[in-house]
């Protein structure tokens, strides 16, 4: 991970890293079910930090979309049910587990690409680096307070779910 504050490079750092989660999860010689448990406290704690410190920050800019940004929050409760989906499955591996991975990465890839589209260049665009770096330490520091709360286990993920 390289050294920044900016929050536009450390959300890309967490999307190339669930990228490599995926490939982890797709690949039968490694430890599949470990990599879901990280890729699953990234995703969910990734997904919380943005609503949380990011969205409602990037909503005040006048040159970024609010529908944008309001669609994304909706593509993180379709990553969080797809993610869930796959958590529920009984045996790694199986096919039924190849399916549901494949599932939650066309959800996760598909938010991904039209985020950095859309809010990540606004973003850049429109908000002075001191600000992306204000909300970079914000972003940061919410997202470690769900990974050390374990926010990927399936309870937590199901309770988001829910809401």
């Amino acid at each position: 991970m390289a050294d920044t504050q900016d929050v536009v490079e450390l959300i890309l750092q967490d999307h190339r890293r669930m990228e490599e989660l995926f490939r982890r999860m797709r690949s039968v010689e490694d430890d599949r079910a470990g990599a879901l448990q990280e890729f699953a406290d990234l995703l969910i704690a990734h997904a919380q930090a943005e609503e949380a410190e990011v969205y409602p920050a990037l909503k005040r800019y006048k040159n970024i979309d609010d529908e944008e940004v309001e669609h994304g929050e909706h593509e993180h409760d379709e990553g969080n049910e797809a993610l869930l989906e796959l958590l529920e499955v009984e045996e790694v591996g199986s096919d039924e587990w190849d399916s549901k991975l494949e599932e939650l990465v066309e959800a996760v890839t598909h938010h991904a690409d039209e985020e950095e589209r859309t809010i990540l260049n606004g973003a850049r665009e429109n908000v002075a680096m001191a600000r992306r770096e204000e909300l970079g330490l914000a972003f940061v520091r919410e997202r470690e307070r769900q990974l050390k709360a374990g926010c990927g286990s399936v309870e937590n993920v199901r309770k988001i779910v829910e809401s």
